[in-house]
């Protein structure tokens, strides 16, 4: 896979989103905000185990994959 990565939504801890390097934004027609940033999933989820992160599970919906990650 290849970036963009969705990182979060309006919700997350904004010092993490940081440190991922990641941006606040709000798609047309979606009524919430979600982080991204341009790196690719394998680059996220190597930053994210330097902070203790380990994922727990990966599914594919559609053309998406989600990771389920939980810190130590």
């Amino acid at each position: 896979e290849v970036g963009p990565t969705m990182v979060g939504d309006e919700h997350s801890d904004p010092g993490l989103m940081s440190f991922l390097g990641a941006t606040k934004r709000n798609m047309l027609g979606n009524h919430f905000w979600e982080y991204y940033v341009n790196d690719a999933p394998r680059v996220v989820l190597n930053k994210l185990e330097s902070c203790g992160y380990r994922v727990v599970s990966m599914t594919g919906v559609g053309q998406t994959l989600v990771w389920c990650l939980h810190k130590e």
